[in-house]
């Protein structure tokens, strides 16, 4: 169930999980903005854009999600158009540079694949400055995250506070994320 408020025109929508009219598809986020809640995805096949509401993207563990990520989803037709009801998976938009990553540079590929995923609780991120830190279980240094890492990773934005699970390797200037994941992806793909 989520809430669509406008002033004093409120009204509550509900969307139920009827395995009969949920349909699966696959598709490309078209944008999403965490702070009005909700963003469009294209599907593959065509068709009238599906509205994801930010709940339904956190029920698969994220707060965000980068445009033009690969996204597969069930969905529903409801009487305000086709609506996501759960996120199955993600995966981040084709990569196309390697802007601000040059600390990544040096580094074995081999090595940040190797790192392992470690608990993460979000200290802060700025979207704007392009960059924020986390702190991981049992360690005092804080971890840099790199918007860049972020988007390819699928996500676009951290909130303060959200957990997460990222691969960390020790660069140039001290620890540093090599890829974030929502907490309960970490945890159903570690399984």
């Amino acid at each position: 169930m989520w809430h669509n408020c406008q002033g004093a025109n409120c009204r509550l929508n509900t969307v139920t999980r009827d395995k009969e009219q949920t349909r699966r598809l696959k598709g490309q986020v078209k944008w999403f903005d965490p702070v009005k809640g909700f963003g469009f995805v294209v599907a593959n096949e065509g068709g009238p854009d599906i509205l994801l509401h930010a709940n339904v993207l956190r029920n698969f563990g994220q707060s965000s999600v980068a445009d033009r990520a690969g996204i597969e989803l069930d969905v529903q037709d409801t009487d305000r158009g086709v609506q996501a009801v759960e996120v199955l998976a993600i995966e981040p938009p084709e990569q196309t540079e390697m802007a601000g990553l040059a600390d990544l540079d040096d580094i074995d590929p081999e090595e940040i694949r190797a790192a392992p995923l470690e608990a993460a609780r979000v200290k802060w991120f700025d979207k704007g400055k392009g960059f924020g830190f986390a702190n991981t279980f049992g360690r005092d240094e804080d971890v840099f995250i790199h918007i860049e890492v972020l988007r390819r990773s699928g996500m676009a934005d951290l909130q303060s506070g959200e957990a997460l699970a990222i691969r960390v390797i020790n660069g140039k200037r001290g620890r540093m994320a090599t890829e974030v994941c929502g907490w309960e992806t970490a945890v159903k793909y570690s399984d």
